[in-house]
């Protein structure tokens, strides 16, 4: 079936375009004749470095035992792989904070600009296209890969600034995407048709005639999907109302002290909002990239919710024998690897689409940092934590690097995920040896 008589389809049953993102991504209307593997990439970034005693295993291999920030991804060990040794080699102008988040992705240079770096060292926005987007075009050039966004950058938490520090995400040299970090700004983008939220009207209102008359003419699987889809909608509208009578999803912008961000109480409640947002546009094939953004390097937000006052880059900034500092950090970066966890976990339980195992089967995902730690700046040993079987990659085992650029870890991701003429990426020179040989 072609694309063209998929509309023709629907058209002919009378469905408009409202319900249009409920069933763009079901194998009967999608064309395939047989159903196809779907890989998917996600990234999470989480700022300010690790503590490296907490977090890297002293083994390497299948019996590397996790340390307490990696506990929570303990149900995952045999889908988990930990590297320790990559580098951003990258130089030139900004702070390491600057290179470490907006070259992170992009493994260029940054550009030459005006914004002052804590060092004195003035940069712009980076001088490339980051890894998601470039394989996100990859994708989107290929007629059975193509979907309706190709990726969705969400946020938690990002602060309302733009500036190197707060992007990772790159359409191109000097073109920064900005997260999406309100969850009713992300479910208007998914489904463009959502009221004004104080009238709480549902999205699934305009098109539930729509859908009842669609599922009468697919498949029994199919009919489930859809099914599930328009439960995970409700039950996100529902999340959000009752969010909303709480306080108001938004963080605040700084009234005070423009290096603090007032990160609300319920942040945890946005992040998982956000979470279920991100994987139901995924289930529904709306894109095969995402990347998911906590806050922001050299954020200095305040998890009162983990019982921390400070700001998290003050924190990061003491040094190791300062005992409390310590156990707060040590807080903040195991609650980042519970949300890694619990996005793996939904992942799990979520049903692959075209009938094979479940969705993490699938997805490769990623989560990393601008710094390898906080307190030395250092780009070397950044923390990279990958899960699921979306790349083909050897799981179950921590590796131990040498100093190796990070160029070649998203080359070896690219070429995991089928964009194996990328030969270079980034600074070329930075390039030597080829992807690494993770599989």
């Amino acid at each position: 079936m072609k694309r063209f008589n998929r509309r023709q389809f629907l058209q002919n049953l009378g469905v408009s375009a409202t319900a249009l993102p409920f069933l763009a991504g079901l194998p009967s209307l999608t064309g395939a004749i047989t159903p196809q593997r779907k890989q998917r990439l996600i990234i999470m970034f989480s700022p300010n470095g690790t503590l490296p005693n907490e977090f890297w295993p002293d083994q390497e291999g299948a019996n590397a035992q996790f340390k307490s920030i990696l506990k929570p991804l303990e149900a995952f060990k045999e889908k988990t792989l930990i590297l320790h040794g990559i580098a951003n080699q990258v130089r030139g102008d900004g702070d390491s904070h600057m290179r470490g988040m907006s070259c992170l992705l992009t493994c260029d240079e940054l550009l030459k600009g005006n914004i002052m770096g804590g060092g004195g060292n003035p940069a712009g926005w980076a001088s490339n296209i980051s890894i998601d987007q470039e394989i996100k075009n990859f994708l989107q050039s290929r007629p059975e890969t193509r979907t309706r966004f190709g990726s969705l950058e969400f946020g938690v938490a990002v602060p309302d600034r733009a500036d190197p520090w707060t992007r990772m995400s790159y359409a191109g040299g000097n073109q920064p995407i900005a997260p999406i970090d309100d969850p009713h700004q992300m479910l208007k983008k998914l489904y463009g048709q959502m009221r004004d939220k104080e009238s709480l009207v549902s999205i699934l209102d305009d098109v539930r005639d729509d859908l009842k008359r669609v599922s009468a003419k697919i498949s029994s699987r199919d009919k489930a999907l859809l099914d599930q889809h328009m439960s995970l909608v409700r039950n996100m509208e529902q999340d959000l109302e009752n969010a909303d009578k709480h306080a108001k999803l938004s963080h605040p912008a700084p009234k005070v002290d423009p290096s603090i961000e007032l990160v609300n109480d319920n942040t945890p409640e946005i992040s998982r909002i956000q979470i279920d947002l991100l994987i139901n546009s995924l289930a529904n094939d709306m894109a095969r990239v995402a990347t998911l953004q906590y806050m922001r390097s050299v954020g200095m937000a305040q998890m009162r919710w983990l019982g921390v006052e400070e700001g998290h880059h003050s924190l990061s900034h003491d040094p190791d024998d300062n005992k409390e500092s310590y156990a707060k950090l040590l807080k903040i970066n195991t609650w980042f690897a519970g949300e890694f966890a619990h996005l793996a976990k939904r992942l799990s339980e979520t049903p692959e689409p075209t009938g094979d195992g479940n969705m993490l089967d699938n997805t490769l995902l990623v989560w990393t940092n601008e710094l390898g730690k906080g307190n030395s700046h250092t780009l070397e040993n950044i923390p990279y934590v990958m899960v699921g079987g979306g790349a083909g990659f050897k799981m179950g085992r921590s590796l131990k690097l040498d100093n190796a650029p990070h160029n070649r870890l998203w080359l070896a991701v690219a070429h995991g995920m089928g964009h194996s003429e990328l030969k270079t990426f980034g600074k070329a020179e930075l390039c030597t040896g080829g992807a690494l040989q993770l599989s």
